[in-house]
C-alpha cells in the first residue's frame, strides 16, 4: 500500500508541476486550488527528496512503519507532566487555543526526538526516568491546595506514596530494590510499571475532576489530543490526513466568491478535469497511507506468529523478527511496485552477517544457527551459502573476533561453522584452519614457564593482571549479557504462565479458559535455551575439525598443514589446571579431543600418514591415554575413544612398540575386552568392548613383545575362547588369537593349546559360510592352529566329515580372488599358508586339493601378482604392515608340496 501510495504521489507531483502549475498557473483559483496544489506539491517534494537523499528524514516524517508507537509508561508520564504544568499556568494566565496547540506540538516533537537522535533521547530519558513520575504527582499539589476537600488530599497522598515507593524501588537504588525484590520476587519490575501506569492515569483523571464547566471538557480534549500526538511515531498519519482533507475540499462542489469555471471554454474545461485527476490521485495516496498505517499497527500479530512458527526463542527472537520486518519493509520500498524482491529470512540473515552493524551481525548469525537446527530451513540456507563465498568468508572471519563486545558473535559463528563444516571446503577460504585453531586457545591462561628459558619481560607479561584477566572478563561479560537477557525472558514467561494457571484453577472447563489458553499460547514467546557446558569455543573448534576431516582429502591436507593444531588438541586429553573451566566442562573438552583424535587417526592416504605421525610423536599422548584408561572415574565413552585412537596409531610398527611399554594400556584393554560389567545391554557397551579388542588385535600384529605381555595372564586364552563363540566378537577374537599363535607360539602353555583346540570346530564351521575380510581372518586363524596343533586340526576335519568341503572351499575362494581388494588384501596369502601347513603335516592332502583344481589355481595366482598383497591392511590407498615373505615364495612352496617339478 505504501509503495502504491508513493507511486500515486510521484504521479500527482508530476501532474501538478507539469500540467497544473506549468500550464494553468494563472487561471487557478488563488484561494483554493493554487494554494492546495502548492501545499501538496511541497509536501510530496519533501517526501520524494527525503526518500532519495536522506533516509533519516524520511523515517521521521513519511515512513509508514512506525507511524504508530506504543504509548508506554513514558508516554503517560509525559502527558501527565504536561497537563499538570498546563493546569497551573491556566489558573494564573489566560491561555489561547493557539498556545495550547503549540504546546501539544511541542509534546509531539519531544516524543519524536527519540527518532531523530536516540542517543540524546536515551540520555535525557535516563535522567528523567527515575523522578519524572514523582514530579507528575507533585504537580497536582497546587491545584489541590485551592480545594479544602479531604478526599482529594487523601487520594493525592495515596498516589504520592505509591509513586514514591515505585521510584525508590528502581534497580538503580540497589539496597531498596533488593528489599522490595525479597517481597515481590521476580515480579518486581512488572508491578512497578503497573503502579506507575495506574497512578499516571489517576493523575490525569484528577486534573479533569478538579476543573469546572468548559475547562473540564477542554482538558479532556487536550488530554485526548496529547494521547494521539504522543502515539504518533512520525508525521505520516497527519500528512495523510492533510492529503485527504485537501483533496476532498477540492473535489466536493461548494459555493465561493471566486468566479466559476466556464465549461464552455475548452481551456477552463481542461483545468477542471486536470484538477479532478490531481485531487483524485492525492485522495487515493492519502487513503492508501492511512490504510497502510492501520495495517502496520496490527503487524505485531504476524510478527509474533513468525516468532513461534520460525522456531525463534526468547527476546532475541522477537528482536530478530522485528529487524527482519524492517528489512523486508525497506526492500519492498526499493524499485518499482511490481519488481520482485528477495526478502526471505535466509537472505535477511546473510545480509545481516555481511553488514557493518554488530547488532545486525549478531541477529544474522543467531538466525543462521536457528535455521541449521531444522532440516528444511537448513537445506535452504545451505543452498544459498553454496553460492555466497562472501558470506562464508565473513562467518569464518568472525571466529577471529576476540574483542569482548564480539564474544557472543564469535560463539555463534563457531556454532554455525560447526553445523556447516560437513559441507565446507577449507581450502576455498584462506586461513580457515588457522582461525579454527585459534579457538582452541579461547579458555587458556598463560602457562608458567621455565625459569631457565624465560626472560624478565616474559615473566612480567605473565604476571600482568590486565593480560591475565582479559579473557576472563570477555567470558564473564558475555555470560552476564546472556544471563540478563534470559532472566528478562524468564520473568515475562513466568508471569504469563502463572496467570494462565490462576485462570485455569478458577475456570477449569469454561470456554473462556480455552480461549485464554489459545491467546496465551499464541502470545507467549518460546523460552530461550540456557547456554550449556557444550557451548565452549575449544569444543566447537574440535567439532569443526572432526566434521572437516570427514568431507574429503583436501580438508585433511589443510588440517595436517595447520601449525600447532595437533598439540593444542592433545592438550585437552588431560584435565588441566590452567583453564577457567569447571570439572564438567573439562570432561566435555576431554571427550571432544578424543573424538577428533580418533577421527584424524582413522584418515587414509598420505594426509592420514602425516596426521598419525604428528599425533603419535607427541611426548605426552601415550601417557595421557594411559592415564585415562587407568582412571576408574573415566567414562566408558572416553575409554572407547582412547581404544580407538590406540587401534588407529598402532598401524605403525614403531608406535606399536612404544605403546607396548605402557603396561597399563595393554592390561586395561584386556580387561575391557574380556570382561564386561554386568550384561552388555546397550550398543555403546558392545562397541566399547569391540573397539578394545580391535586395539589389542592391532597391537599384537608383528609384535612378539606385546603378545608375550598378553600371555602373562594365564586366564586370557580361556576367556578368549568364550568370545570366539560370540558372533559379535568372533572376528576380533580370531585375529587376536592368530597373532598370539604366530608370534608367541613357543610361550603357549598346555592349557592354552587345549583352549585353542576347543575353538577349532567353531572356526571351521564359520569358514564354510563366511566371505570377504571375515573369511580372511578365520582362515588366517585356522592356518595357525593347523601349524600349532596339527593333530587336533586333522582330527576335527575327519570327525566333522568336512575335509572335502573344506578343501573345496579353499580352492574355490582362491580362484574367486584373483584380483585382491583393499578390503581383504591378504586372502590369497592366508589360503596358501593354510594349504602349505596342511600338506606339510600330511602329504595326502595334496591329492585332495588336486581333486578340486588346486594346480590350476596356483598357476593363476602365479600369473596375477599384486603389490597390494604385500600389506596386511589398507587405509585409503595406503598399505600398512608389510609382510616379510613375498607371495611368490608361498606359491613356490605350495607347488613343491603338490609335487611340481621345477
Amino acid at each position: 500500500m505504501e509503495r502504491l501510495g508513493n507511486a500515486l504521489g510521484t504521479l500527482a507531483f508530476t501532474w501538478a508541476t507539469v500540467v497544473l502549475l506549468g500550464g494553468y498557473a494563472s487561471e487557478l483559483h488563488s484561494d483554493e486550488d493554487f494554494m492546495f496544489a502548492t501545499i501538496l506539491i511541497f509536501l510530496e517534494a519533501a517526501r520524494m527528496f527525503s526518500r532519495d537523499k536522506n533516509r533519516l528524514d524520511y523515517r521521521l516524517f513519511f515512513n509508514t512503519r512506525g507511524a504508530f508507537r506504543p504509548l508506554g509508561w513514558s508516554g503517560l508520564i509525559i502527558i501527565a507532566c504536561f497537563c499538570g504544568i498546563l493546569e497551573i499556568i491556566w489558573k494564573k494566565y489566560l491561555i489561547t487555543s493557539m498556545m495550547i496547540l503549540m504546546s501539544l506540538i511541542l509534546v509531539g516533537l519531544v516524543r519524536l526526538l527519540s527518532e531523530v537522535s536516540p542517543r540524546v533521547w536515551n540520555q535525557m530519558r535516563y535522567a528523567a526516568s527515575v523522578w519524572s513520575p514523582l514530579v507528575a504527582i507533585i504537580l497536582l499539589a497546587p491545584s489541590i491546595s485551592e480545594h479544602k476537600s479531604m478526599i482529594k488530599w487523601a487520594v493525592f497522598s495515596v498516589l504520592l506514596v505509591a509513586v514514591l515507593v515505585a521510584t525508590i524501588s528502581n534497580p538503580r537504588f540497589t539496597r531498596i530494590s533488593k528489599l522490595v525484590g525479597s517481597v515481590l520476587g521476580r515480579k518486581q519490575e512488572f508491578w512497578r510499571n503497573v503502579i506507575i501506569n495506574v497512578c499516571m492515569i489517576a493523575a490525569l483523571g484528577m486534573l479533569v475532576y478538579m476543573l469546572k464547566d468548559y475547562k473540564r471538557y477542554t482538558m479532556i480534549t487536550i488530554e485526548v489530543c496529547a494521547l494521539v500526538i504522543v502515539s504518533f511515531g512520525n508525521l505520516q498519519i497527519p500528512a495523510a490526513v492533510v492529503r485527504v482533507i485537501l483533496a476532498l475540499i477540492g473535489l466536493i462542489p461548494h459555493d465561493t466568491n471566486e468566479p466559476a469555471y466556464d465549461e464552455s471554454l475548452v481551456g477552463q474545461k481542461n483545468i477542471k478535469a486536470s484538477l479532478g485527476i490531481f485531487y483524485g490521485m492525492v485522495l487515493g495516496q492519502g487513503t492508501l497511507y492511512a490504510m497502510a498505517c492501520v495495517f502496520e499497527f496490527f503487524s505485531f500479530i504476524p510478527r509474533r506468529s513468525l516468532v513461534r512458527s520460525g522456531g525463534f526463542k526468547g527476546q532475541w527472537g522477537m528482536k530478530s523478527v522485528n529487524m527482519y520486518y524492517a528489512y523486508a519493509s525497506e526492500k519492498c520500498m526499493q524499485g518499482g511496485v511490481l519488481a520482485p524482491k528477495k526478502i526471505n529470512l535466509s537472505t535477511f540473515a546473510m545480509d545481516s552477517v555481511n553488514s557493518d552493524s554488530s547488532k545486525n551481525q549478531f541477529a544474522g548469525i543467531r538466525m543462521m544457527h536457528n535455521f541449521l537446527q531444522s532440516q528444511p530451513t537448513k537445506a535452504q540456507l545451505l543452498s544459498k551459502l553454496a553460492t555466497s563465498t562472501k558470506t562464508m568468508a565473513r562467518i569464518i572471519r568472525m571466529l577471529d573476533w576476540t574483542s569482548p563486545k564480539d564474544t557472543a558473535i564469535r560463539l555463534y559463528a563457531a556454532k554455525v561453522t560447526a553445523e556447516l563444516a560437513n559441507n565446507l571446503r577449507a581450502g576455498t577460504i584462506p586461513g580457515t584452519m588457522q582461525l579454527v585453531s585459534a579457538l582452541l586457545d579461547a579458555d587458556r591462561r598463560l602457562e608458567r614457564g621455565n625459569p631457565l628459558l624465560d626472560t624478565d619481560d616474559e615473566h612480567e607479561r605473565r604476571q600482568d593482571p590486565v593480560l591475565n584477566t582479559e579473557d576472563s572478563r570477555e567470558v564473564s561479560d558475555n555470560q552476564f549479557q546472556t544471563q540478563g537477557q534470559l532472566r528478562d525472558t524468564d520473568i515475562l514467561l513466568e508471569t504469563e504462565s502463572r496467570s494462565t494457571q490462576e485462570v485455569g484453577m478458577n475456570k477449569q472447563n469454561s470456554c473462556v479458559l480455552r480461549c485464554w489458553q489459545h491467546i496465551s499460547e499464541f502470545w507467549s514467546i518460546p523460552k530461550e535455551q540456557l547456554r550449556t557446558d557444550h557451548d565452549l569455543l575449544p569444543a566447537l573448534a574440535m567439532s569443526i575439525i572432526e566434521s572437516l576431516a570427514g568431507v574429503d582429502q583436501d580438508n585433511c591436507v589443510e588440517i595436517s598443514k595447520a601449525a600447532d593444531l595437533i598439540p593444542k588438541i592433545i592438550r585437552f586429553t588431560i584435565c588441566r589446571s590452567d583453564t577457567m573451566n569447571t570439572k564438567a566442562q573439562q570432561e566435555i573438552l576431554l571427550k571432544s579431543s578424543l573424538k577428533v583424535l580418533q577421527r584424524l587417526t582413522s584418515i587414509g592416504g598420505e594426509p592420514g600418514i602425516t596426521l598419525r605421525y604428528k599425533i603419535s610423536k607427541h611426548p605426552f599422548l601415550l601417557s595421557n591415554l594411559s592415564g585415562i584408561l587407568g582412571d576408574d572415574k573415566s567414562s566408558q565413552i572416553s575409554r572407547k575413544l582412547v581404544a580407538g585412537i590406540l587401534r588407529n596409531i598402532a598401524v605403525d610398527e614403531k608406535t606399536r612398540q612404544e605403546i607396548g611399554r605402557f603396561q597399563t594400556i595393554i592390561t586395561k584393554l584386556m580387561q575391557a575386552f574380556l570382561y564386561s560389567e554386568g550384561t552388555i545391554s546397550t550398543n555403546d557397551d558392545h562397541l566399547s568392548r569391540k573397539v578394545a579388542g580391535q586395539a589389542l588385535a592391532m597391537l599384537t600384529i608383528q609384535s612378539a613383545q606385546n603378545c608375550l605381555v598378553i600371555l602373562k595372564e594365564p586366564w586370557f586364552m580361556k576367556e578368549l575362547k568364550i568370545l570366539i563363540h560370540d558372533k559379535r566378537y568372533i572376528y576380533v577374537a580370531a585375529s587376536l588369537l592368530r597373532n598370539l599363535c604366530l608370534h608367541a607360539r613357543s610361550e603357549l602353555r598346555e592349557s592354552d593349546l587345549k583352549e585353542l583346540s576347543h575353538t577349532l570346530r567353531e572356526v571351521l564351521e564359520r569358514i564354510l559360510d563366511a566371505d570377504g575380510a571375515e573369511l580372511e581372518i578365520l582362515i588366517g586363524l585356522s592356518s595357525q592352529i593347523c601349524k600349532v596343533i596339527p593333530e587336533d586340526f586333522t582330527r576335527e576335519l575327519d570327525a566333522g566329515q568336512i575335509k572335502q568341503r573344506f578343501a573345496k572351499r579353499l580352492v574355490d575362494t582362491l580362484k574367486a580372488n584373483m584380483k585382491p581388494s583393499a578390503h581383504s588384501p591378504g586372502i590369497r596369502r592366508v589360503i596358501l599358508e593354510q594349504v602349505i601347513h596342511m600338506m606339510e603335516y600330511n602329504s595326502c592332502y595334496a591329492d585332495c586339493f588336486n581333486t578340486f583344481g588346486m594346480t590350476d589355481a596356483l598357476s593363476m595366482v602365479e600369473q596375477t601378482p599384486s603389490k597390494a598383497e604385500n600389506y596386511r591392511l589398507f587405509l585409503g590407498d595406503e598399505g600398512f604392515m608389510e609382510y616379510s615373505m613375498p607371495l611368490s615364495d608361498l606359491v613356490a612352496r605350495a607347488k613343491e608340496l603338490m609335487g611340481f617339478e621345477f
